[in-house]
């Protein structure tokens, strides 16, 4: 298991803070640090893909597909459109994977936990919106205030990995072992057995689904094979499980990014982004569709962003006919009927 991930592995517990959330942190090992990242294809390759014959490259892409479309027939209450809201809480975990431990990338994770998470919990109770956060279990152990203030707001806490890892960097092994120890922790901390999960970065490797499948989840939210939920399919198998798909389109990552390191740069200005988040609305609730967004405390928190998603919420809330509903209600909706 690289570097990171084996960070604290004995320290799963739900610390009770003496601060806002301020948990007692885990034990350090004394594993290398390495910043790593998944690989990719290089042109050289011995083995490249245009060589492969029928029976393998229709084996990757059969190995998960997307198989019966789960768009209901109609939404509780008559809505003409399902908001599904979701926050992906990284705050520290992503530079602590790198084994980047300066304080100046953690304290970017931090404002998620100290200032954006308040703000956020406070915009959808003014809206009576239910949300799901997606929560690595080393952000529940740092921020457990965090976890019980979304309890008790009525959202629903998932799954998001340990530590932001890279499922396609870790044998089954490692990926079963740091899954079955965070459903534990945000178990733990949370009260309730999670039902979904969303994989770090959306990183999905040769035995993600197997392994979601055994640990007995509801729902996947890491996939993009349509607008409309859908039921996941294993070598051409019905799973059972529920996909509530993302896009990078319906994301504010890879719009509103700052890495002083890289080239990475928020080249889209906030308010450009609300008009592309209300066209993808319209046309949901035109379809009588999902519109489901994932958003990050540390990302669209900011006072400057935050309000692009409180004129969102002005505009969906306007239309009159809308089902607010949390990932997990989604799944269970869609897959009774």
């Amino acid at each position: 298991m690289p570097g990171a991930f084996r960070w604290g592995l004995e320290a799963a517990a739900c610390v009770a803070s003496s601060g806002r959330g301020h948990a007692a942190p885990p034990a350090v090992g004394s594993a290398p640090l390495a910043i790593v990242s998944p690989a990719t294809p290089q042109q050289g390759s011995e083995d490249p893909a245009w060589r492969w014959d029928e029976r393998r490259w229709r084996g990757h892409v059969d190995r998960v597909r997307a198989g019966r479309s789960l768009k209901p027939p109609s939404w509780p209450r008559d809505a003409a459109v399902a908001v599904a809201l979701s926050f992906d809480s990284d705050h520290e975990t992503i530079p602590l994977r790198n084994g980047e431990t300066q304080p100046g990338k953690l304290s970017q994770g931090e404002y998620g936990s100290r200032v954006a998470v308040p703000r956020i919990l406070a915009l959808m109770a003014r809206h009576e919106a239910p949300v799901t956060f997606f929560v690595p279990a080393v952000s529940a152990l740092l921020h457990p205030d965090d976890i019980t203030a979304c309890v008790a707001a009525g959202h629903e806490i998932a799954l998001h990995g340990w530590i932001h890892e890279w499922n396609t960097l870790l044998d089954r092994s490692d990926e079963r072992d740091l899954l079955l120890r965070s459903i534990d922790v945000l178990e733990r901390c949370s009260g309730t057995r999670p039902v979904g999960v969303r994989t770090p970065s959306w990183d999905f490797s040769e035995h993600t689904l197997d392994l979601i499948r055994e640990s007995g989840l509801l729902y996947d939210s890491s996939l993009m094979a349509d607008d409309e939920p859908y039921e996941l399919l294993a070598r051409g198998e019905p799973t059972g499980i529920v996909e509530v798909p993302v896009e990078w389109i319906r994301d504010d990552a890879p719009y509103l990014t700052m890495d002083r390191y890289t080239g990475t740069r928020p080249y889209t200005p906030p308010r450009e982004l609300l008009r592309i988040w209300i066209d993808e609305f319209d046309a949901a609730r035109a379809d009588r569709g999902l519109f489901q967004l994932t958003m990050h405390p540390h990302v669209i928190g900011h006072r400057s962003r935050l309000i692009v998603l409180e004129q969102l919420m002005e505009h969906i809330v306007s239309s009159g006919d809308v089902w607010f509903a949390r990932h997990d209600e989604i799944a269970r909706h869609v897959i009774s009927r």
